[in-house]
């Protein structure tokens, strides 16, 4: 055989094989990516709930018949899209000081976007090796999926500090009655579920005759089944309100205004000023570090609020704070009460701090400054805590970025009667990011079965009912009040009792259930066959 025929036989097919592949490979990492883009529009403000499955059947069908490290870079992909167009809004925080960060802000939101990719891509990855590896029907594939899906997403609200935004659940935050699946199961394991059945099409498709029909009903099935559970719930009574009245201040303050040395009084006097409007209120509530100074050092501020607060009434205020200590003063971001006299009556320290924000990790290797203004990093509090006001229900404070985690805004052992809010969206101004946030908030509703009150300094401020319903709001741009009575608590539910354990649970109870149908179906069809032939 000459060279130029073992070349065509042998070489040139190997390289039209290689070219191939990559073909191939590069038309599922973009077909991921448009899927992941998709997943964007099932977020709130948009909340198309069609496109669900079909984004993520699209990544499910992408997946079939490759390697690990192939469905790695696909599932990469789809999260590059995922988070590239569902994050974009942080690149708003850093042109608030344009000349100092903006050139920073497509750099990072872009890192950012490449390493949260990495949770859908280890997802994939997983997926499609144990599918390899095993023989599995559509069932199991859609479970396995699913499975795969929600550990890539736990991972992500923990690892690092942890970054639980556009949880795959939260596509559901919109529609009344599937959103209530998290008060048994929580944000992770209402993502679970949606996964499952958003991939249950794109296995119908790949199947052929019973079997097809046999997937499409049972997506179908567990829509209606995830419905009718939710309405049971909303129609369930809740404990009677507290009879407390409360008044959310938005005082509407650019973010690149409101630390201005010029700005300070007229920022004050906005927010006495709002407050002091004709109404009754027995709680009022400012946003986060409403206040631009130290209040607690501040006596002349404290007077003109205990002159603004009725007698009887509290003030909870977002501000920052300072501890001398030995080893300097320390700088906490809290949420402090005031009674009508102007004394503190307690407070609150946020534990879970934004990195970069509001301190820099590994600050002694990284040259990084903060974005935020401030003498120092803030240092983090011990954790989520009850307070108890006089002629108050029990509050619960969740500072800003905090509201996001599920199942650690609430102190176990202290149940609290309703949850405040205190937040900063200006950084963010009128972007989605705004939208996405208030809707984690609306899942902590639904998970503790306890109302939620958010105070925001530009929006979006709201009172959100224990089954994540929004009753009142101020949008983002707006100045203005909120004078609403405080909604009423739930029962503890299954979730805000026993945590993620719930979604082990699930997890547990679902491939139980359909291994054990796998086993049921696989016994009959053996039993079929043995039967034709003995007869």
């Amino acid at each position: 055989m000459d060279q130029r025929a073992a070349f065509d036989q042998v070489v040139k097919p190997e390289i039209l094989n290689r070219i191939a592949l990559r073909h191939r490979l590069l038309s599922r990492m973009t077909l991921g990516f448009a899927a992941g883009a998709m997943t964007v529009l099932t977020f709130p403000p948009l909340s198309i709930l069609l496109l669900v499955p079909v984004a993520y059947s699209a990544l499910f069908v992408g997946l079939r018949d490759l390697s690990f490290g192939r469905a790695f870079l696909v599932g990469w992909a789809f999260g590059l899209g995922q988070f590239g167009f569902g994050i974009w809004w942080i690149a708003e925080s850093f042109y608030v000081e344009a000349e100092r960060f903006g050139t920073m802000a497509i750099p990072a939101v872009a890192g950012l976007s490449a390493g949260l990719a990495i949770f859908p891509a280890i997802a994939a990855a997983l997926f499609a090796e144990i599918a390899r590896r095993g023989a599995m029907g559509s069932l199991l594939a859609c479970l396995l999926f699913a499975t795969s899906w929600t550990v890539a997403e736990w991972l992500r609200g923990h690892v690092l500090t942890g970054f639980p935004w556009n949880l795959a659940g939260y596509a559901l935050v919109d529609y009344a009655a599937l959103r209530q699946t998290a008060a048994w199961v929580g944000s992770y394991g209402l993502s679970f579920l949606t996964v499952f059945v958003a991939v249950l099409p794109g296995a119908a498709a790949m199947a052929s005759g019973r079997q097809r029909l046999t997937i499409s009903l049972m997506a179908l099935a567990g829509i209606a089944t995830m419905w009718a559970v939710g309405t049971l719930r909303l129609q369930s009574d809740a404990q009677q309100p507290p009879g407390v009245d409360l008044r959310i201040v938005q005082g509407n303050i650019p973010q690149e205004e409101k630390w201005a040395p010029e700005n300070r009084e007229a920022t004050f006097a906005r927010y006495l000023e709002l407050s002091t409007r004709p109404g009754d209120f027995d709680v009022l509530l400012w946003p986060e570090t409403a206040f631009p100074g130290f209040l607690d050092e501040d006596t002349e501020a404290r007077a003109r609020i205990a002159a603004a607060l009725p007698d009887g009434r509290v003030l909870l205020t977002g501000v920052p704070d300072r501890v001398p200590s030995e080893d300097g003063t320390r700088y906490f971001n809290t949420v402090q009460a005031f009674d009508e006299t102007g004394e503190i009556l307690t407070g609150y320290a946020k534990h879970h701090l934004v990195p970069f924000g509001e301190y820099v990790p590994f600050r002694g290797w990284l040259p990084i400054e903060r974005l935020t203004a401030g003498l120092g990093d803030f240092t983090p509090g011990p954790g989520p805590r009850t307070l108890a006001l006089p002629g108050v229900p029990l509050v619960a404070v969740a500072i800003c970025y905090e509201i996001i985690f599920p199942g650690h805004v609430v102190d176990d052992l202290f149940r609290p009667d309703w949850i405040f809010n205190a937040t900063n969206d200006a950084w963010f101004g009128t972007s989605i990011g705004p939208e996405q946030h208030l809707a984690s908030a609306r899942m902590r509703a639904v998970e503790e079965g306890l109302p939620v009150i958010r105070a925001a300094n530009t929006g979006i401020s709201a009172v959100i009912d224990a089954s994540g319903e929004i009753v009142a709001r101020l949008d983002t741009g707006e100045t203005g009040i909120i004078d609403a009575s405080l909604p009423s608590a739930r029962p503890p539910t299954l979730y805000a009792s026993f945590g993620d354990w719930m979604l082990l649970a699930l997890i547990l109870a679902s491939w139980s259930w359909a291994l054990t149908a796998n086993a049921t179906a696989h016994y009959r069809r053996m039993r079929k066959t043995v039967m034709q032939r003995s007869g």
